[in-house]
């Protein structure tokens, strides 16, 4: 073998050896990326099931109308029409007129605002009496026309106002709002501008010339 063979041969293993690194640094580069995107994402994701409400109102809707829940193998939730009518205790006007005033309680500002606990207490201490009030003068008009189902009023206010609590307590003293902002922090933290593999050198310009090229020496 003669010394411009052996030359070649060892560039050729040289050359061999800087794609197998190649190889390696993109595949980190491509974890790397996975990891903090796919992190953006779920973040993503997650603060808008935190935002998102109208689930939670249809599933009031669902209750009120007296729907039994039915969760099937797969974790799928359906609601059925009870066979036994004394279970619905309210009317579409029932429904609708109870929905109408949870929805002002259970949106998004609610969440989002600052609340100290004894502004809480007033604003459900409030509406469970005016609650209480609309319930007696229109039970009929709303559905409880039976002894039993009027017997059930008490209940039905607890529900509504413990549920709104829940909301109110998300904002207290700005809690859900904070959340959101350190979410929204850490996730710029680990993406900044959005261009990881360009900025740390994950990806490398390659240029002709192969390993023999000076300029394809650069890390």
């Amino acid at each position: 073998m003669t010394n411009g063979d052996a030359s070649n041969e060892h560039l050729d293993f040289l050359e061999k050896q800087l794609k197998q690194q190649d190889t390696k640094i993109a595949e980190l580069g491509g974890y790397a990326t996975s990891g903090i995107y796919g992190g953006q994402q779920q973040d993503s994701n997650l603060i808008m099931w935190q935002l998102e409400l109208d689930n939670i109102l249809e599933r009031i809707e669902h209750l009120l109308r007296g729907d039994i829940v039915k969760v099937d193998k797969d974790e799928n939730v359906t609601y059925e029409v009870p066979k036994d009518k004394s279970l619905i205790i309210l009317n579409s006007y029932g429904v609708q007129l109870i929905m109408n005033v949870t929805s002002f309680y259970l949106n998004r500002n609610t969440i989002l605002s600052t609340y100290a606990d004894n502004r809480i207490n007033e604003i459900l201490y409030d509406l469970g009496n005016e609650l209480a009030d609309v319930i007696y003068i229109n039970y009929e008009k709303m559905g409880m026309d039976t002894i039993e189902k009027k017997s059930r009023h008490e209940i039905l206010i607890l529900n509504i106002l413990h549920t709104i609590e829940s909301a109110y307590n998300r904002a207290l003293g700005g809690g859900e709002r904070d959340s959101l902002r350190s979410a929204r922090v850490v996730t710029e933290s680990l993406s900044p501008g959005g261009r990881f593999p360009q900025q740390y050198g994950l990806q490398r310009k390659r240029h002709r010339g192969g390993f023999l090229n000076p300029r394809n020496w650069q890390f």
